[in-house]
């Protein structure tokens, strides 16, 4: 069994006992739409493991209040309450209620909120906020490593291309000819990698990039 059919079915485990009676065909529902979406999964996973009102209650929607360089902070909306989750390949946070109308000043600068205020007005009505699409189906999002359109991509993504041969970067020999090496041991050498990289010019994901093998992670390998 594969990471997502784990997880999956750890979710539809929890839904039994969260779910209220009545509601259960509309949360499995949700867990159908986003089945192949890491990210979406990992919010639910969380919010079904550790219910943040201590109560039985489920997710209607996930909306999107923010996402930038893989990071995507995303709003759990239930019966109850809406719930923020930051998330990303590196794991999830989560960061209280709608309601209370917080987010850390770093994560407000990083999300392009220019004031506490600006944020707690922008939140106070999540309908204005528009509905996560599953990864898959959004095409102005890497599916690997979440960049959008117009973004560097995470060093070691599958579907960053090559700024010397126009292939496939975790695959070409280019990093080799580039270092004059015949492999990468150290971090030092990713480091040397990536500065080198940076001076010819990263290309930046765009739709056109998308590729068949989207289950993917990154990682360039050390070999």
């Amino acid at each position: 069994m594969d990471e997502l059919q784990e997880k999956r079915r750890r979710i539809r485990e929890l839904m039994q006992y969260a779910v209220p009676d009545g509601q259960a065909a509309e949360a499995q529902d949700l867990l159908i739409i986003f089945r192949d979406d890491r990210l979406a999964l990992t919010v639910l996973d969380e919010f079904y493991q550790y219910l943040p009102e201590a109560q039985d209650d489920w997710i209607k929607e996930l909306r999107l209040v923010g996402r930038k360089s893989g990071v995507f902070l995303l709003a759990a909306v239930t019966s109850v309450n809406a719930y923020l989750y930051l998330v990303s390949n590196e794991g999830i946070e989560f960061h209280g209620s709608m309601q209370e109308g917080y987010l850390d000043k770093d994560l407000q600068q990083f999300f392009g909120f220019l004031s506490a205020e600006q944020f707690s007005e922008q939140i106070s009505n999540i309908n204005e906020f528009s509905l996560y699409e599953p990864i898959q189906t959004d095409l102005d999002t890497c599916p690997a490593c979440h960049a959008i359109t117009g973004e560097e991509h995470e060093l070691g993504c599958p579907v960053e291309i090559c700024p010397w041969c126009g292939g496939q970067l975790v695959h070409c020999e280019c990093r080799f000819a580039q270092l004059d090496q015949e492999e990468m041991t150290t971090d030092q050498d990713l480091i040397r990698f990536e500065e080198v990289l940076q001076e010819k010019g990263r290309l930046v994901y765009t739709p056109e990039q998308r590729p068949s093998f989207a289950d993917e992670g990154p990682g360039i390998e050390v070999q």
